[in-house]
């Protein structure tokens, strides 16, 4: 029987207890079992989600030994929200397009700490180009095309109630972001200036207005106008076989949209294929 049962077994329980000619001792003992049973449900979840994390955790001992160490190293920094798995497409990803020699530069748009963008340059190789677009500060507010739970974050964020990960300084709080990530790809043995890295300071409108070719773009803009600015200026550069990595599909609904408008527009044009994995990967065939 389901969790899900059990709570509605335990509601119903309730309900019950408050009504006239209903036995107090017997209800008591019905209410007491479902309670254990439901805790003991939930400590049976809690055990396999911190088993599904271990073994997710696994999955960056597959990685090259130095891109593993860098992407073990910044998880426990918190200097990424990712996940482990899909930390590990991310940097399966870059080294897919290194073995198979696409062209093209590396973009993430939407860096936060900066973690999952030094996994990034510790699989590419070095002659390739790193591109780390980032206000670098407060997360520019939502749009009407944006969904409740969208807005809510946001107040959420804005209103200082926002937490970073292991209960940290959330980072758009942060006084000097620029630095610390600056300083963060230096301290894992990638400083930007001899890493073939380049932080680019600002709104994605106005700093993603390169040409180059893109061989893999890691897209974490969360809401609906930075995501569509996103699409619009990076798909178009995607080489053949090179792949846009969209993180927060599944998470904000402001990004899924935009994304599936993209898509219904875009998408036949550009031969863009989804693939699913830990997060959405779009990759060009046309």
């Amino acid at each position: 029987m389901s969790g899900r049962s059990v709570r509605d077994r335990l509601v119903a329980a309730l309900r019950r207890g408050g009504r006239p000619g209903t036995g107090r001792a017997g209800h008591d003992e019905d209410t007491a079992a479902l309670r254990a049973e439901l805790d003991a449900r939930r400590a049976e979840v809690r055990r396999l989600r911190r088993r599904v994390r271990e073994l997710e955790a696994g999955l960056l001992d597959d990685l090259p030994d130095q891109v593993g160490a860098v992407a073990r190293a910044v998880r426990a920094e918190h200097l990424t929200l990712l996940g482990a798995r899909p930390l590990h497409d991310l940097a399966q990803a870059v080294l897919e397009a290194e073995a198979r020699d696409l062209p093209g530069v590396l973009l993430e748009c939407g860096t936060a700490r900066g973690g999952s963008a030094i996994v990034m340059a510790e699989a590419k190789a070095p002659g390739r180009r790193l591109f780390v677009h980032d206000v670098f500060g407060l997360i520019p507010p939502p749009t009407q095309e944006d969904g409740e739970d969208v807005h809510a974050r946001y107040a959420t964020i804005v209103e200082g109630r926002a937490k970073g990960r292991g209960g940290e300084t959330y980072y758009g709080y942060r006084d000097d972001l620029y630095s610390e990530v600056r300083d963060s790809f230096a301290r894992h043995g990638l400083p930007v200036d001899s890493s073939g890295v380049t932080l680019v300071r600002g709104l994605f409108e106005d700093t993603l207005t390169g040409d180059e070719p893109v061989a893999v773009a890691h897209l974490d803009g969360d809401w609906y106008a930075s995501t569509r600015t996103c699409l619009e200026r990076v798909v178009p550069r995607l080489v053949p076989s090179g792949r846009l990595v969209v993180d927060d599909y599944f998470a904000w609904s402001g990004c899924r949209k935009a994304v599936d408008e993209f898509l219904a527009r875009e998408g036949t044009r550009y031969g863009l294929v989804r693939e699913m994995h830990a997060r959405l990967h779009l990759v060009r065939t046309a």
